[in-house]
């Protein structure tokens, strides 16, 4: 190529250069070799060979700063820096213009047929050798673009002086920036498809981003940690559905603070949170979204980038070794993770290219009237693959064991939260998401086929199997939190005793379809939010009435067939409804009545995990059979959960009126002793003490429908769990 004209000159200066590998750079002359470069801030600019010889000096073509030289006597591409000069002031750099592409023919395809699984291999920014030469490749998906350039403290966020090379076959855009290395702050600025620049944008794919209010990107190689869990992650286990998992939903910022209300940061925080969940005997903590975001009392709901654990707590090595640190207690790891939709700030992925790329152009698909956020277009096959490969990326590179997949029935439903005129029918004219149901079955198929981890669906509607295989024409998802049961028995405990007998089948319905699909138990943080109040606040009557009413309730809990899952602070009482802005109220275990609480739901969890019966069938309707599911009158349910063959039964009593029975018979599958291996109200948990002195005969006849019966002292306000004597009971 000939010395660019004026016209091509004027492009660069303006930022409007199309194509810059075609101009910058190194390139054949009529000649020899010529090298064109945009050097705005030099005052002279010569080519030198590797080691600092100077072979030619630039000839400034253009007064603000587009330089060019042209070697007669080169035949072939030849190595060479660029040594410039301002004033007193000299510095040498690698031109970029001289690199070859880094991306392939095959990342274009993958990508454009939706199934470049493994993504943030490719996109984002990479510190890498590249040519015999280290430096940052960046890469980024904006196929409407006229242009993208990478912009940063590095070039003076001057979107002029590395403009990308644009791969016409999938709309990606790649560049490697020499001597780039971690640490970098940088964004794209991306010139729109009508000629508009852009707000600065983050890197969609970027693996670390500046601590808010900053919403710039950072160069991050590997993860920095070396992993210890492989005893962890090669262990053999139980399936999911018949392990214990009892898991404690934690919101990081709020869980436990320092000194003067000091956020602690992963380092601190995790190995905390770990000598807790094990000494409370928890399975799994379940992370709010901690993935990067940047509105702090959105918990993590509306993020920005799906790639980065975020900065709020420390980076991310730091984050992989709190997983870590929690494996080697023993504890899994979950992570809330948010498909169905995202903020609209500017600096993210709304019209990120000047278009609606990953969301839809008529709001009636692309914007959440809820929440004022836009919705992901799963039928684009780039944005499914996008959102597909940050599902894989915390579950393989992060080790996360599980996601819990939030706001799924927003995702199925074209007409979620919209009334009628506000939403558009599918092909069929129904009002499922098509879409998003064919993204949920291959992100599932996926992560089962591709990961050890599970998925769990956060679904508040009877959209059938969603926890069934793909090939059982289900989602795929492996749990479904089970909202029903959530708000129905809440809404049982609320009342006061009296009246509870009126909504007896509040407590009962559940069993109707507890085996409908796999479910979590959820106690969560929704319900402890916006006015509802904490746990606690919820439960009627005096001190006494309301602890003793929540130590039934969570008896009941952990006895219902069902995986558990409790908020933090659910376990020792916290009165005040939490906020994201302080810490937990600790010093409330000071009080026996909370502290009694914290004991009950620690030795609720050593039951659940040591007994069989209670959840190797959790999900199979052969593990839960009624004794007394009737009797509304008394306020009391009875029960039997049974476990594979040899586990002995559990029975289960709880009375949910505040009046002690003395002589109440229940039925029982087998004479002779029965251990009372559980009662709420005992006074290690801040109840009356009253109860079976840890034993009970089954010798009497036969009563509801079962074979014997014992008579029993039921507490007031109370959950019981007999299990038979392993010497001497039949069952």
């Amino acid at each position: 190529m000939s010395r660019p004209d004026d016209q091509t000159c004027d492009a660069i200066v303006r930022g409007r250069l199309s194509d810059p590998f075609a101009v910058l750079g190194q390139h054949p002359a009529d000649k020899g070799r010529g090298i064109a470069a945009f050097a705005p801030d030099a005052g002279t600019v010569t080519v030198t060979d590797p080691k600092g010889k100077p072979l030619a000096e630039m000839e400034r073509i253009h007064p603000e700063g587009v330089f060019h030289a042209t070697f007669p006597r080169k035949r072939k591409a030849f190595d060479y820096r660029l040594k410039c000069r301002a004033g007193d002031h000299e510095w040498t750099r690698q031109d970029p213009y001289r690199f070859g592409p880094v991306l392939g023919d095959m990342d274009e395809y993958l990508m454009a047929e939706g199934r470049h699984e493994e993504l943030w291999q490719r996109l984002g920014a990479h510190p890498t050798e590249h040519e015999g030469v280290a430096g940052t490749a960046f890469a980024v998906w904006a196929p409407n673009a006229r242009r993208v350039s990478v912009v940063g403290h590095f070039n003076a966020w001057d979107g002029r002086r590395h403009p990308m090379r644009r791969r016409l076959g999938g709309g990606l855009w790649e560049l490697f920036v020499p001597d780039m290395g971690v640490g970098e702050l940088y964004k794209f600025e991306i010139v729109g498809v009508h000629g508009q620049t852009l707000p600065l944008k983050a890197d969609p794919m970027s693996f670390r981003q500046e601590p808010a209010p900053g919403t710039g990107s950072i160069v991050t190689g590997p993860i920095d940690h070396d992993w210890t869990d492989g005893g962890w992650t090669g262990r053999d286990r139980p399936p999911a559905r018949q392990a214990p998992i009892s898991i404690y939903e934690v919101h990081l910022g709020s869980w436990r603070r320092g000194d003067g209300d000091r956020v602690l940061p992963y380092a601190e925080v995790g190995p905390m949170l770990a000598d807790y969940a094990e000494e409370m005997g928890f399975t799994h903590v379940e992370f709010l979204p901690l993935s990067e975001h940047p509105y702090a009392p959105s918990w993590g709901y509306q993020p920005i980038g799906l790639f980065a654990p975020t900065s709020r707590f420390g980076g991310p090595g730091d984050f992989a070794a709190m997983v870590d640190h929690l494996h080697g207690r023993g504890i899994g790891v979950i992570m809330d993770w948010v498909p169905a939709h995202f903020p609209s700030d500017e600096h993210g992925l709304a019209r990120f290219d000047g278009t609606a790329l990953y969301e839809h152009e008529d709001p009636r698909l692309g914007f959440h009237k809820d929440w004022n956020t836009l919705i992901y277009n799963f039928g684009r096959n780039e944005v499914a693959n996008f959102l597909r490969a940050s599902a894989l990326y915390w579950l393989k590179e992060f080790h996360v064991d599980a996601l819990r997949v939030d706001a799924v029935a927003s995702m199925l439903y074209l007409d979620y939260s919209r009334d009628a005129g506000e939403w558009i029918p599918n092909e069929f004219g129904g009002r499922e998401n098509l879409d998003a149901i064919r993204f949920l079955r291959d992100t599932n198929i996926q992560v089962a086929e591709r990961t050890d981890g599970l998925t769990i669906a956060e679904e508040s509607t009877a959209f059938p199997g969603v926890s069934r295989p793909v090939d059982q024409d289900g989602l795929g998802f492996d749990f479904k939190w089970n909202m029903g049961w959530m708000h129905d028995t809440l809404q049982y405990m609320s009342e006061d005793p009296v009246n509870r007998r009126w909504h007896h089948d509040k407590m009962t319905f559940g069993l109707h379809y507890a085996f409908s699909e796999d479910f979590v138990l959820p106690l969560s943080h929704d319900e402890v939010v916006h006015g509802k109040g904490s746990l606690l606040g919820k439960m009627p009557g005096d001190t006494w009435q309301r602890f003793a009413n929540l130590r039934a309730y969570l008896g009941w809990m952990w006895t219902h067939p069902g995986k558990k899952l409790l908020f933090m602070g659910g376990e020792f009482g916290q009165e005040r409804e939490w906020s994201h802005d302080r810490s937990l109220d600790w010093h409330l275990l000071d009080d026996p009545n909370h502290a009694g609480l914290q004991r009950l739901v620690r030795d609720l969890n050593r039951v659940y995990r040591e007994t069989p019966a209670l959840h190797v069938r959790d999900c199979d309707p052969e593990g839960f059979r009624w004794i007394d599911g009737g009797d509304a009158e008394n306020n009391v349910f009875t029960f039997l959960r049974v476990g594979m063959e040899g586990d002995p039964p559990v029975a289960v009593i709880c009375n949910m009126a505040p009046v002690r029975r003395d002589d109440f018979r229940v039925g029982l599958p087998g004479d002779g002793p029965w251990r009372e291996v559980f009662n709420s109200d005992a006074v290690d948990y801040g109840g009356t003490g009253s109860g079976n002195g840890g034993s009970v005969t089954a010798n009497g006849a036969g009563w509801h429908g079962q074979p014997v019966s014992a008579s029993l002292t039921l507490p007031p306000l109370a959950t019981l769990i007999l299990t038979p004597d392993p010497n001497t009971a039949s069952s």
